[in-house]
């Protein structure tokens, strides 16, 4: 189901194809779903628009509209300005430490379109003033290798004004999370920090840190050449542009697709052909929603954030009837636990709690505090963490047993409704478990 990018035209044909472009889907990958070598994206984009000085792109930005596309959707262009106004030389770095297991868009936009991204990464710099550069990504060999020959393809060419230092992440849910970013961009471990200062304020070797997805670095590259009003062709006027999403289809299949956001989640996951159980929104850290919910909401905040989810890294999962809701979302509360950084007490102690009450539901060792204690549990653990990883797990948790109530009723008095055991939601099989793998 990964689908090909937008025929951008090129440079000199703006004008006069502008209206096809924005109306044509994808924008972000190639048009053919080859990868794009750097020949043949500055055939299709052109050279890198650099501005001229620091914040000179910022209003443009600010005009499109566009939001981070790594899970937070925070305006873009307060996240510049945040760091432009802050003494210093900046940092910037590109993040593509994708943890999320249900998660692929990342990885495929780095594969793919690797020179959009660090045309973004360059321009970002150069609207904030930075000096230092680093694009940080999982270690993945074949990725990583991608990348290094696309840099070196850069340097020979002479595109970038800012070496760009690759940096390895492990492979941890939180290793993408800001702070933790910042610590393995300095060489240290890649575990969160506790705040203040702001990273934005305070980041990598104490200097002013712009972090940024790669997807949204890849939507600025379009934006820098292409302008505002071809980004709004497509979206929603309060949620303007595309957004790549990793769908998994009730059947099993699925994978990334670039698509409009106000697109109707029904339409995505082709829930008239697949009918789900239930459908899980913004990976897990997001929320589980009803068929009949997901059948008349879209692919944006303003119509998902009523039902307690967000459109977070766009990810989109479509369970199937046969499966059991308690028993998948038990294994991924217990990987979410185990994936803690451990350093204070919500993950230390209060996770792994919420973690085995939920697995013992699951498996119909049933105590009859267990709810009341979920509950309990979930409201001490929340908003109490270094980082917001037990909020996003508790949030995943509440939204489980809401929608899957009759669910727990079943497994309370000893039974389930599944028709098979076999997993269906992804879980890495060897989670790291030793002070090593955050390094």
């Amino acid at each position: 189901m990964t689908t090909a990018p937008p025929m951008n035209p090129a440079m000199g044909e703006i004008a006069t194809d502008r209206s096809r472009a924005a109306s044509h889907l994808p924008r972000l990958l190639s048009a053919t779903g080859a990868p794009m070598d750097l020949l043949a994206h500055l055939k299709v984009h052109g050279d890198t628009p650099y501005r001229g000085g620091p914040r000179m792109l910022i209003h443009t930005i600010e005009s499109a509209g566009l939001t981070g596309r790594g899970g937070a959707a925070f305006p873009t262009h307060r996240k510049l300005t945040a760091v432009a106004d802050q003494k210093g030389f900046p940092v910037v770095v590109g993040n593509g430490a994708e943890g999320e297991p249900a998660s692929d868009k990342d990885k495929l936009l780095l594969w793919s379109s690797p020179h959009l991204v660090l045309d973004g990464l360059q321009l970002a710099a150069e609207a904030v003033g930075a000096r230092r550069v680093h694009l940080y990504v999982h270690r993945h060999p074949e990725l990583l290798q991608r990348l290094r020959s696309a840099l070196a393809e850069r340097a020979t060419a002479g595109l970038d004004r800012i070496a760009v230092g690759l940096v390895a992440a492990p492979p941890r849910f939180l290793a993408g999370e800001e702070t933790a970013l910042a610590s393995r961009v300095e060489g240290g471990s890649a575990l969160p920090r506790f705040a203040p200062p702001r990273i934005f304020e305070r980041g990598v070797d104490g200097a002013p840190t712009l972090v940024q997805n790669v997807e949204t670095l890849a939507q600025i590259a379009l934006i820098s050449r292409y302008g505002p009003a071809w980004f709004r062709a497509i979206g929603t006027e309060q949620e303007p542009g595309t957004m790549l999403t990793t769908v998994r289809l009730a059947n099993g299949s699925g994978g990334v697709a670039e698509t409009a956001i106000g697109t109707p989640i029904a339409e995505l996951l082709r829930l008239a052909e697949h009918p789900a159980r239930a459908v899980l929104v913004g990976g897990y850290h997001g929320a589980w929603l009803t068929p009949e919910q997901a059948g008349h909401l879209t692919l944006s905040n303003a119509d998902l954030r009523p039902f307690g989810a967000v459109v977070g890294a766009g990810v989109l999962v479509a369970l199937p009837t046969d499966r059991c809701g308690i028993v998948e979302s038990a294994r991924v509360v217990r990987y979410l636990a185990l994936e803690s950084a451990g350093q204070c007490g919500p993950c230390l102690n209060g996770l792994p709690r919420i973690a085995a009450t939920f697995s013992a539901l699951a498996k119909r060792q049933f105590a009859r505090s267990a709810l009341e204690d979920l509950q309990r549990w979930s409201t001490l653990v929340e908003r109490r963490g270094a980082c917001h990883h037990p909020d996003g797990t508790v949030r995943f948790l509440r939204s489980a047993l809401n929608v899957f109530s009759d669910e727990v009723a079943l497994h309370s008095a000893g039974r389930c409704s599944a028709g098979t055991t076999a997993p269906f939601l992804p879980i890495p099989t060897a989670a790291p478990s030793y002070e090593e793998d955050w390094s």
